[in-house]
This record gives C-alpha cells, structure tokens and sequence, in this order.
C-alpha cells in the first residue's frame, strides 16, 4: 500500500515538474520564484493551474494530507520503531517542504486561486485526525493518525499564503518531526518492554517505568501544542495567518482549527489517562 501510494505521488511529481521545466524553459529554482509579478517566466495561468494541481496532489500523498493519508498508520504499524522515525522526520516533511518549495514558490498565482480549497482540505484532516485518534485503542496508531492532524495545521498555514502562515508552517515541521519522532521512540521502547502496544493493556506504566512515563507525558504536552513547548507555535500562528487573511470562510477555518487543537488536547490527554495513569 505504502508503494503503490508513494509510486503514484512520485509519477504526479514528475508529470508536474516536466510541465512546469517545459513551459518555463527552465529547471533553475532560483530563476523559477524570482519575484516577477506572480508568475515565473512563460507560464500562462492555465498552466500554472494544471501543474499546481499536480504537484500539491503529489505532495498530498507524501505528506500524508487528507484525504491521501491511508497509507500512513498501515505504514507506521507495520514499520519498526526505526522505519516509523524516519517516516514521521524525514518523509512527511519532504511532502510539506516541496509543498512550500516548489509548488506555492513556483506557482504563486495558482497558489493563491488554490488557497481556499487547500484551507478547507487543512481544516478536514485536522478535526479528522483528532477525532480518529479520540477512537484509537493502539498505541502506534495513535500517533500515526496525529501526524494527520498536525500536518493539516502546516498545510493551513501554506493555504493562507502568507508570510505568518509560510513560517508557521516551516516552524511546525520542524516541531513535528522532532516531537513525533520522540513519541514513537517511546512507543517502540513501551512495545519491546509490554510487547503490546494495546492502550487498555499499558495502564501504570508511571509505576513500573517511572522515568518512560515522564519522557512519553513530556513528548505528549509538546505535541498537543502546551505553551512554551515547540508543538504550539507553529499550530497557534497557522490559526492567526488564517484570521489575518480575513473574509467568512477563512474565519470559520480559523475557529474550526482551533476547536482541531483542543480535540488534539483531548486526544493525548486520554493516551497519558491510558497509559501512565490508568491502572
């Protein structure tokens, strides 16, 4: 599944790439978002529009954005502890950097036609994600489906298409990365320990390991975005660059996010209740 999913991003990619080096006549990066009125060098709109379509879809499926994601808690199950890290830090962020990169630095104009529908797609696989991850009953799967919802408030972020919200998703990769990357260090080290990753099967873990318990309550709060922890400033200012972009629809975007990161909250709250302090 993985496969399959990641070979069909990968055709979309280079489909997108040809049209875009065809077009502009070029494959230099630096020429191609050189600030010249919105658009780079010999591509009329309808192209710019067909080849950002084929590139945000590409990256959709490597990010993994919804409703592309599918692939990923299979993925993050089936992977070792190892596989699982390297998923979540190296690449998840490919798909969010290119997204940046090359598809918004390339085609601004598309981009910006494209935001509202990119915003709405944010929204989903945040409320989505939070909601799965309230129903989930295994540890890594857990984890997995959050990576949804964290990834919809970077894709938020580039929808809105400017500087805050460009930042605030650069911030929030990095965050992501590190923090889910501890998250599922801890969970294979809870797996080979228990050796079941069952939530109702981990309870007191704060008795039998004390300091894994603190590390994986440490590595939860950073996640569900705790002031002054590196999870929130990249989710806080995605809902302030949307709230900045004024108009209805991003507004309920806005308050649909930030209702997103108290389900994240809910979600990692019942996880530690699980786990650390359940009996």
């Amino acid at each position: 599944k993985f496969v399959l999913y990641t070979l069909f991003g990968s055709v979309l990619l280079l489909v997108g790439v040809f049209a875009v080096v065809a077009a502009a006549g070029t494959s230099d990066l630096v020429t191609l978002t050189a600030p010249n009125g919105g658009a780079a060098p010999g591509l009329t709109r309808g192209t710019q529009l067909a080849a950002f379509i084929l590139l945000a879809v590409a990256f959709a499926v490597k990010s993994p954005l919804w409703p592309l994601h599918t692939w990923l808690p299979d993925a993050h199950t089936e992977a070792p502890t190892v596989g699982s890290v390297i998923l979540a830090g190296v690449l998840l962020k490919m798909g969010t950097y290119g997204l940046i990169r090359i598809a918004v630095g390339v085609l601004p104009d598309a981009a910006a036609r494209a935001a509202p529908v990119l915003g709405v797609l944010a929204v989903a696989a945040i409320i989505v994600g939070s909601l799965v991850c309230l129903a989930q009953t295994e540890l890594k799967r857990l984890i997995a489906y959050s990576s949804v919802g964290h990834m919809g408030f970077v894709l938020l972020g580039i929808a809105t298409v400017n500087a805050t919200g460009i930042q605030a998703a650069l911030i929030g990769n990095i965050a992501h990365g590190i923090i889910t990357g501890l998250l599922f260090f801890l969970a294979g080290a809870i797996k080979d320990r228990a050796h079941t990753g069952e939530l109702a099967d981990l309870g007191g873990l704060r008795e039998r390991a004390p300091a894994l318990a603190g590390i994986l309550g440490f590595a939860a709060i950073a996640s569900l975005g705790l002031p002054g922890l590196a999870g929130v400033w990249g989710e806080a200012f995605a809902v302030v660059a949307a709230v900045r972009n004024e108009g209805p629809l991003w507004t309920v975007l806005a308050v649909l996010a930030a209702v997103g990161g108290a389900l994240t909250a809910a979600y990692f709250l019942r996880l530690l209740r699980r786990v650390t302090h359940g009996p």
